[in-house]
């Protein structure tokens, strides 16, 4: 997914970090985000809030460990009913 500057732009230098480090390794969980980008915990649950606030970022089960998220991006057009062909 390409995220628009517009989206980003006024978001925190932490929040455009683990949008980053989303967009280079794929799914992850929080934690996963926490030792990849080096942020707190507290930092990195704030970032996510905010990208699934601006839809950017979706939340999903993490198969192997139902406890937790798995954190990805959100496809674009995923929201958006599917268009009829003429």
């Amino acid at each position: 997914m390409v995220v628009a500057e517009t989206q980003v732009e006024d978001l925190p230098p932490s929040a455009k970090l683990v949008l980053k480090v989303l967009e280079y390794n794929g799914g992850l969980t929080q934690k996963q985000i926490v030792d990849k980008s080096r942020l707190s915990q507290r930092t990195v649950r704030d970032a996510l809030e905010r990208l699934q606030d601006r839809t950017i970022v979706e939340k999903n089960i993490y198969i192997p460990d139902a406890r937790q998220n798995l954190y990805t991006l959100s496809t674009p057009g995923a929201d958006a009913p599917a268009e009829a062909e003429v």
